[in-house]
């Protein structure tokens, strides 16, 4: 049984300060689009993966707390399940239909919480967009959330799927697109879902790729 509580929450919004603060000065982050998140409801945030270092650096960027989805097996080192733990990580089964992990994801939503979700299912291998993985935002239509968009880029650079520890420098850029509410998306279906929503987020992966590489453009979300 979940157990969010008060301790929790703080470790949370305090853990923020100094994973923002690391970003920054290693990784010069810059963050466009940020107030696009809605204050409120349930609100799926949808993003390409390019490293281990994306899910701390989205959050950072956004006000409201997240949820994040882990791998089981992760569980099983015990300092990383007790930070996981602290972060009220929900626990996904990779292998099989992770039945657990969804039910719980769809629950949270459903209680007007954020949750973070990778469609692509894992790390990219050359830095570009991997297809989006089948049924990846049925979520999205069973809790009735809304769906953020969002993109970032230059972290596989920094510490690709094939490097066990990162380079400590470079240059990140992350962009949070417009939201897109239940009513935009309820009558398509999961395939026309999917390939929306993977529209949006290359657009958006567009206005910032090259950014992080030192472009001084202006980039509006």
């Amino acid at each position: 049984m979940r157990s969010l509580t008060w301790q929790k929450r703080l470790f949370y919004y305090l853990i923020r300060i100094p994973v923002n603060l690391f970003f920054r000065l290693f990784y010069r982050t810059r963050y466009f689009g940020y107030n696009n998140m809605p204050e409120n409801g349930a609100l799926l945030v949808v993003c390409n993966h390019q490293s281990h270092y994306d899910p701390p650096l989205i959050a950072a960027g956004l006000r409201r707390r997240m949820n994040f989805l882990a791998r089981k097996t992760l569980f099983k080192f015990k300092p990383f399940a007790a930070l996981i733990d602290l972060l009220d990580a929900i626990p996904l089964e990779i292998n099989g239909i992770g039945f657990e992990g969804i039910k719980e994801s769809l629950k949270r939503l459903r209680n007007g919480e954020v949750l973070l979700l990778f469609p692509e299912g894992a790390r990219t291998f050359d830095g570009k967009m991997a297809p989006f993985r089948e049924g990846a935002l049925t979520l999205a239509q069973r809790s009735k959330a809304a769906i953020l968009p969002a993109a970032l880029d230059g972290c596989f650079s920094a510490f690709p799927r094939t490097h066990r520890f990162p380079f400590l420098f470079g240059r990140f850029r992350v962009i949070y697109g417009q939201p897109i509410y239940y009513d935009e998306f309820k009558d398509l279906t999961e395939p026309e879902l999917r390939e929306f929503v993977r529209r949006r987020i290359e657009e958006l992966f567009g206005k910032i790729a090259g950014s992080a590489a030192g472009s001084s453009k202006r980039i509006n979300a």
